[in-house]
């Protein structure tokens, strides 16, 4: 295993040499050799804490010394606007945030979450492997990084000719190839490990770059720009993202700023349902009869309910609003494959496409909240509502962790509508699918390193596995709602049967409800299907055990430590004869 001596000592060697190519204890020298430094410890102390420690590596303590002297050795040189228009305040924060959420993506990534499930569950020699994974990782952040800051300083070196690919196959062959199929860890494979690193690089480079151009990251890859309180339609590059619909054509997504003077950052994001096919004949049926499914280019955001504009109506009135439209039949889990389903291919890109539109708003809301100065740009401020309707709601579940650990926006709560992704426990089932499609799909690297198998499609499982890495701050759950009558919901998990369905669905509840960051809301219609319901004013109005859907998310969004389920027994039991009582204490 790597020395931790070296992982330190190197920021340290490049950052004095850079030292001395430009005036000494300059702004910019500080900063790189702080944020070098920093990040450096960092690694190291995360890589202690898994080597040594069972559980969660987060406790603050562990870095809170580290991000201390950061913050002091930048603050005795650095003042305001230093920094482009960044305050001195913000410039700190950025420079401390970017230092532990960088190593905590590398770190989460390898090791299972915060949680540690992954290396905690392997062997002697699965975890020789992990290690050597998170050193060359380390290895190639460290070195790209500080040879591409050197570079910079360096009036006669071009950053532009620094090889990318070097770097990468540099730490590519320090990863045994006895650790292969490396997926079969953590889902991916190393090659694209190793391309997550190099990418967190441009991330790092533009933090501690302001002006820096040609990264894949930062405000130099904003492609649009900020339009308050207008919906917006932003076709995506496809050959930039690798971005497509099902029909062939380009991706693309809505958003409409806050109005003025409310912040940009505080984001409502609202994946499109529309159901899902997954054989030749109902994809064939559905693209011969609803071809507008396939297609993203034609959908139109909606301003209601939960999305309402009118701040009577939803807390989220003044927020950013972003609609992803659907338009792959693959429950926003595809992985840019194309699968051939006999007399059609159909292209599953779904995730990609999702996160493709994430990375971009995020770029332009960085180029945006920097040109404004103070503070700027801060994932560890994002405040983020995602949630998604039918598909989207399984969309949700399945992208979530994704905005918490790769785009590090920790704020960030989930609310999936009407997608509770039950197993019928039969062949033909959700968890049966996914033994099947997460392959063929390409869904695999989407899904997080600690549930990535077929099972992991399956709502309650993906709970129990994501509830382990949640309230790492308050507002970080997941707020489940649902009509339990709802047969659209039912079929879409293939129950036959709608009493199966509500008994599996109220067992689910019990069991899953007291899980950490964990919330249920289920409206009580048990004379009739109703699929979503928070964009339906009536339910989204409407009270259960005393509560509107609208002011519980009011909760969750001011006082989110203090959410509690709610559900009523209500009439099921009568109307719909053979559903049985909650196995739990619930409202009447």
């Amino acid at each position: 295993m790597k020395s931790k001596v070296h992982i330190i000592l190197w920021g340290h060697f490049i950052a004095g040499c850079s030292n001395m190519k430009k005036e000494e204890n300059s702004c910019q020298n500080i900063v790189i050799e702080a944020y070098n430094q920093c990040t450096d410890q960092v690694f190291s102390a995360y890589r202690d804490c898994y080597e040594q420690e069972d559980g969660l590596c987060t406790d603050r303590t562990q870095t809170s010394n580290i991000v201390e002297e950061l913050a002091q050795s930048v603050s005795e040189v650095c003042v305001d606007e230093d920094w482009g228009n960044l305050s001195k305040e913000g410039l700190i924060g950025r420079l401390q945030n970017s230092c532990t959420s960088e190593a905590s993506s590398l770190a989460w990534r390898i090791f299972g979450g915060p949680q540690g499930a992954v290396v905690s569950e392997s062997s002697s020699e699965q975890k020789e492997c992990l290690f050597s994974a998170y050193d060359a990782g380390v290895d190639l952040i460290q070195r790209r990084r500080s040879e591409t800051s050197a570079c910079i300083i360096d009036q006669d070196c071009d950053p532009s000719n620094i090889s990318e690919t070097t770097f990468i196959d540099t730490a590519s062959q320090s990863i045994s190839s006895q650790c292969d199929p490396f997926e079969e860890l953590i889902a991916i494979d190393k090659d694209a490990l190793l391309d997550k690193a190099n990418m967190q690089v441009d991330c790092m480079l533009a933090t501690i770059h302001p002006d820096l151009e040609g990264l894949d990251c930062g405000p130099s890859q904003s492609e649009f720009d900020v339009v308050r309180e207008e919906w917006t339609q932003i076709v995506v590059d496809g050959d930039k993202w690798n971005t497509l619909c099902g029909d062939g054509s380009d991706y693309a997504f809505y958003i409409k700023w806050a109005p003025e003077g409310e912040p940009l950052e505080n984001l409502l994001i609202g994946l499109q349902g529309g159901g899902v096919c997954v054989f030749e004949g109902d994809c064939s049926s559905k693209m011969e009869n609803n071809p507008e499914l396939f297609n993203a280019m034609d959908d139109t955001p909606f301003d209601i309910a939960i999305s309402s504009a009118d701040p009577e109506i939803s807390p989220f009135a003044n927020w950013t609003k972003v609609y992803l439209p659907y338009c792959t039949q693959d429950v926003f889990a595809g992985g840019g494959e194309i699968e051939d389903l006999g007399s059609l291919s159909l292209p599953r890109y779904g995730a990609v496409n999702a996160r493709a539109a994430l990375q971009m708003i995020r770029n332009t809301l960085w180029k945006q909240k920097d040109e404004e100065g103070g503070m700027g740009y801060r994932p560890d401020d994002m405040n983020v509502f995602l949630g998604g309707w039918s598909a989207g709601a399984y969309g949700t579940l399945y992208n979530y962790h994704y905005l918490l650990d790769e785009l590090q926006w920790p704020k960030t709560t989930a609310f999936p509508d009407a997608g509770l992704a039950l197993d019928n426990g039969e062949l033909l089932s959700v968890r049966g699918l996914g033994d099947i499609k997460i392959p063929i799909w390409g869904t695999k690297p989407h899904l997080p390193s600690y549930c990535f198998r077929g099972e992991c499609a399956v709502g309650p499982i993906l709970y129990n596995a994501l509830a382990p890495r949640l309230k790492m701050v308050p507002e970080q759950q997941m707020l489940i709602v649902t009509n339990p009558k709802d047969y659209t919901q039912q079929g879409d998990a293939y129950f036959s049967d709608e009493v199966h369905w509500i008994n599996t669905l109220r067992q689910s509840y019990c069991d899953t409800k007291d899980l950490n960051g964990i919330h249920y809301y289920l409206t009580s219609n048990s004379e009739e299907s109703i699929h979503v319901v928070s964009i339906r004013e009536e339910y989204w109005m409407g009270e259960v055990a005393g509560i509107s859907m609208r002011d519980w998310f009011s909760g969750a969004l001011y006082e989110p430590d203090l959410v509690e389920d709610k559900a009523e027994e209500a009439n099921f039991v009568t109307d719909i004869p053979g559903v049985n009582p909650f196995p739990c204490e619930v409202a009447p």
